[in-house]
């Protein structure tokens, strides 16, 4: 099999070749077909999630083919095609797992983080944490709803019965959520980067009323805001913006600091919360509608072998819509 490799945070990632992995008890080995370029591997790659597991294939929005079944594994077929996203094993008895929150658990595994992940043309998984996924429908398509729209699923959830909708950051998971939203009779403003016209068109295109920079005071007061962008500098922006009660939820798992900012900003009960991984019921519960709104990903395909092109475009703001490789 060949993976594309990180041996140290802040290097480029190394084609290697390795033997073919054998599932263990409870695990597939997965013949990948796609794997989304997510803005998590960029945090691992550049080292601002500390402590990945070393040397470590990143990649956690995996679309596959079950090529081998490990020992105790039932409900799955060789051939049939799987989903692998972020969580990939969760200890099944701390406080959080036993109460249902199993994205905060005590001892998890991440994919591509602390466990081998799906830049790679092979990889194995848990079979607790694979999720059934369409067989006719092209892997590339499907390979951002593993994270980019299981993420925005949670942050949209959280953002409770909000009808207006700021989005800060609209790239993989703002232009899968925004579908979902519009789709429920949400209305969604977009908050792009400032001067960047081809983004803003994008959001316009999906169906935003409205689309601007984010300096820039949205027409009307939101009922929420969803920040997806690593900006802390928008957390005050995005809670001048909603109105009073409004929610403001940061939807990545990194940020760069947030700046003091008055208490007025926040009074008048405004929430800020954030989001932090996903639960098995958020990916059952989203694969499950995903077809039913009908959502069109947009994405850029790279090979296996381009990854770190894939990762510098990401980088770079050089992406609407999602990036993919394939094998």
């Amino acid at each position: 099999m060949t993976a594309m490799v990180l041996r140290r945070p802040g290097t480029p990632l190394e084609a290697e070749r390795r033997p073919l992995p054998r599932p263990g008890a409870g695990e597939l080995l997965l013949e990948v077909e796609a794997c989304g370029v997510c803005r998590t591997d960029l945090h691992v790659v550049d080292g601002e999630l500390e402590h990945p597991k070393l040397p470590i294939v990143p990649g956690h929005e995996i679309v596959g083919r079950v090529a081998a079944i490990g020992a105790g594994v039932t409900g799955f077929v060789v051939g049939e095609r799987v989903g692998v996203p972020w969580l990939g094993h969760t200890c099944g008895c701390c406080p959080y797992c036993s109460s249902g929150r199993e994205n905060l658990c005590d001892d998890p595994r991440f994919t591509g983080y602390t466990r081998d992940g799906g830049y790679a043309t092979h990889t194995v998984a848990d079979a607790s944490y694979c999720f059934p996924l369409p067989s006719d429908g092209d892997a590339a398509a499907l390979a951002p709803l593993l994270c980019a729209g299981l993420i925005g699923w949670r942050s949209l959830k959280m953002a409770g019965d909000a009808r207006d909708i700021g989005i800060y950051g609209f790239g993989a998971a703002a232009h899968i959520v925004a579908q979902v939203a519009i789709a429920r009779g949400r209305r969604i403003f977009a908050f792009v980067r400032p001067g960047d016209a081809a983004a803003r068109d994008f959001a316009l295109s999906l169906g935003a009323v409205w689309a601007g920079g984010s300096d820039e005071t949205p027409p009307e007061k939101l009922d929420a805001a969803i920040i997806f962008a690593p900006v802390g500098a928008l957390v005050p922006r995005a809670l001048a913006a909603v109105r009073k009660g409004g929610t403001v939820v940061c939807g990545g798992i990194h940020m760069s600091d947030i700046p003091s900012f008055p208490y007025a900003l926040l009074w008048e009960e405004r929430r800020l919360v954030s989001v932090a991984n996903l639960t098995r019921e958020d990916a059952r519960e989203f694969l499950a509608l995903a077809p039913q709104v009908g959502i069109e990903t947009h994405v850029v395909r790279y090979p296996l072998t381009a990854a770190n092109e894939a990762l510098a475009d990401l980088r770079d703001g050089r992406l609407q819509g999602a990036a993919v490789l394939i094998p």
